[in-house]
């Protein structure tokens, strides 16, 4: 027999014959490779081998998944490396254990360990689930399976390009943002050495910023006041548009207030924080935000009263139930009054506010921003707490009540700071 013969002994036909017996049995092939025939039916491909004097076993696939011919290019193979003075098994499992720190190591791998350990113990709910939809949608089909220390700065552009490509610039700046977070955290945790989404920082097209349309001409102003006055809708959604000039805070904000919030007496609104556009740490430990309330926001507030003041909601949904108003309650009140879209919107009362406060009633702006919520520093950098300027903001508010007023009835105002004498 020659000695191909005598390494090769098993055929395609006596391997498909092979039936299943109570225990194991092997067909040997030669050359230490054999098929071995479980009870349950499976066949599986057997290298018997010795490697620094010891008998070893590796295991090459199953058939028909792995054909004859296979098996034996695969025995061939392993012989040659045991020539080479390498251990097959060793070098297999030392292959599955690179394959599975390559795979812990792929960006999307890095992504979601960065986004449930850290992003979303930082950011709301909210925020960390639309953070993941952008990677997953726009970042993980083309970087994603790359190992993160082998993802360049081209290849990232390459991806945030197709992002762009369909117009939406603005996300591709924040994906670009989340991506240099994971890359940071792989940095940290190292798995790669360097940010290649900070070589981006210039080279996406810039994000063309869009406020949020607001009416801040007096006069237009004043127009619109009566409009309000003269709404013929719901009794709830006429008071919200009453009230929203007069303490200009976000939407979200007016429209999920509770009565166990107000101190009509006081005249004072306590936000909790967790309602506040704030980070997940501030929400928890941060301060409230406190609103000052005009006389004329308390006669809204009183007035609405006897309407909804039975339940938790100021504004409850006109459909029952213990919810409030929907997101587009005063918006679309705004259109049917004949308000575009690029003229008024609900958030457009804070920019209102802001712009005429210091432009006509020389309101400081520093006590405005406090007053919006915004982050309010002094001359060295420090933030100021949210509770400072509070003696200002109750004059500002009440100043503020009265200028619509005056607005309202068409007259001429005085500057807030000649008015405080």
């Amino acid at each position: 027999m020659s000695a191909k013969n005598a390494t090769n002994k098993l055929s395609d036909p006596a391997i498909r014959n092979a039936k299943p017996r109570d225990v194991s049995y092997n067909l040997p092939d030669g050359g230490g490779l054999g098929l071995e025939v479980q009870p349950t039916g499976a066949k599986w491909w057997r290298l018997r081998y010795r490697f620094d004097g010891k008998e070893k076993m590796l295991s090459l696939g199953t058939h028909p998944e792995v054909s004859l011919k296979d098996a034996r290019e695969r025995r061939e193979k392993a012989r040659k490396d045991i020539a080479a003075g390498i251990d097959p098994g060793a070098k297999r499992k030392a292959e599955k254990e690179t394959r599975a720190v390559l795979a812990a190591n792929t960006f999307e791998a890095v992504a979601r360990e960065w986004h449930q350990t850290v992003h979303t113990a930082k950011v709301s709910e909210g925020h960390a689930e639309r953070t993941l939809i952008r990677l997953e949608q726009d970042a993980f089909p083309w970087i994603g399976e790359i190992p993160i220390a082998e993802v360049t700065a081209p290849k990232l552009l390459e991806t945030l390009r197709r992002v762009e490509a369909r117009g939406a610039i603005e996300t591709a700046h924040r994906i670009r943002h989340a991506c240099g977070q994971v890359f940071r955290y792989g940095i940290a945790t190292g798995r790669c050495e360097r940010d290649p989404a900070a070589d981006l920082r210039d080279a996406l097209k810039p994000v063309i910023v869009k406020h949020h349309a607001a009416i801040t001409d007096p006069k237009l102003v004043g127009g619109m006041l009566r409009a309000f006055d003269d709404y013929q809708g719901m009794p709830t959604t006429r008071a919200a548009l009453k009230l929203a000039p007069l303490v200009f805070l976000r939407p979200g904000e007016l429209r999920q207030a509770e009565w166990a919030e107000f101190d009509l007496d006081g005249a004072m609104w306590t936000i909790p924080p967790v309602k506040m556009k704030r980070s997940k740490q501030q929400k928890v430990s941060g301060a409230s935000h406190m609103v000052p309330l005009s006389t004329q926001a308390v006669a809204v507030l009183r007035e609405l009263t006897p309407l909804t003041g039975h339940g938790r909601y100021v504004f409850p949904s006109p459909r029952g139930g213990d919810r409030p108003m929907s997101e587009n309650g005063v918006l679309s009140a705004l259109r049917r009054m004949g308000f575009a879209k690029d003229e008024m919107t609900g958030h457009g009362f804070r920019a209102m506010a802001r712009t005429l406060m210091v432009e006509r009633l020389d309101v400081p702006e520093a006590v405005v921003e406090a007053q919006l919520a915004h982050s309010v520093k002094d001359s060295l950098g420090r933030a100021y707490n949210r509770t400072e300027f509070m003696a200002q903001r109750r004059a500002m508010m009440q100043a503020w009540a009265d200028y619509l007023d005056a607005l309202r009835r068409g007259a001429e105002v005085i500057p807030f700071t000649n008015a405080r004498g």
